[in-house]
């Protein structure tokens, strides 16, 4: 299989799939696609013609697979025993519940605080409507590992590494990159995703990338840049 991704440093949903498979042990051959760079979508369609133009994208064969949630559960077809998903079902669906929450949700969070690997911005008020998303995901975030994670054999979401992990990896970053503090559940779960080592993977080569994407640097000064440091 062949997943197409977008620049390491800030392309939140390739993290989230790229992420998935490498935990998971899903072999894969990864392509990577300049974010803003022209030609990008007729880069992406050379690929997978019949896709949506985006990244993340996922070629196996003459299968196109685009969008986050759709790419996990082919995954989950495909390697019924990669552990996607949970096993348990309450543990299932709750998982697919919050996964889609996440990617319709949280936008105030998501346009306020791009993701960015390479720096490290000073903690400061964003805004009741971030505040009010942060609330919502880290009550998420404890109530999987009250209700399901506890009982599990690791220190995710639902025990064990599974998609809903991967979706919520860029909220991890966003809320360590601007300073965001949390409760001390949410700040144990977190530590579990930037510690876990296909993250570090991912990380250091986000770091080595000389691009940038304009956009996605927001308008103050950074503390740290940890691509020049």
């Amino acid at each position: 299989m062949k997943l197409l991704i977008g620049n390491k440093c800030y392309s939140s949903w390739s993290l989230r799939a790229w992420l998935l498979m490498r935990a998971t042990g899903i072999a894969f051959e990864e392509t990577l696609v300049l974010l803003d760079a022209p030609g990008f979508k007729e880069t992406v369609y050379a690929e997978a013609p019949l896709s949506g133009g985006t990244v993340p994208t996922l070629v196996d064969g003459d299968i196109a697979v685009w969008e986050t949630l759709a790419i996990a559960e082919y995954l989950h077809e495909k390697h019924p025993a990669a552990g996607i998903w949970p096993r348990e079902p309450a543990a299932r669906a709750h998982a697919r519940a919050v996964s889609s929450e996440m990617h319709a949700g949280f936008t105030a969070l998501r346009g306020a605080c791009p993701m960015n690997l390479g720096k490290r911005y000073a903690a400061r008020d964003r805004g009741p409507a971030v505040t009010r998303d942060v609330e919502r995901i880290t009550t998420i975030w404890r109530e999987a590992r009250e209700r399901f994670g506890k009982a599990g054999s690791g220190p995710f979401l639902y025990g064990n590494f599974s998609a809903a992990d991967a979706m919520f990896a860029p909220v991890v970053t966003r809320l360590d990159t601007y300073g965001i503090a949390v409760d001390a559940v949410s700040q144990s779960y977190m530590r579990s995703i930037l510690t876990l080592p296909a993250y570090r993977q991912w990380l250091a080569a986000a770091l080595s990338e000389p691009w940038i994407v304009a956009h996605d640097e927001v308008d103050e000064p950074a503390l740290v840049d940890l691509r020049h440091s």
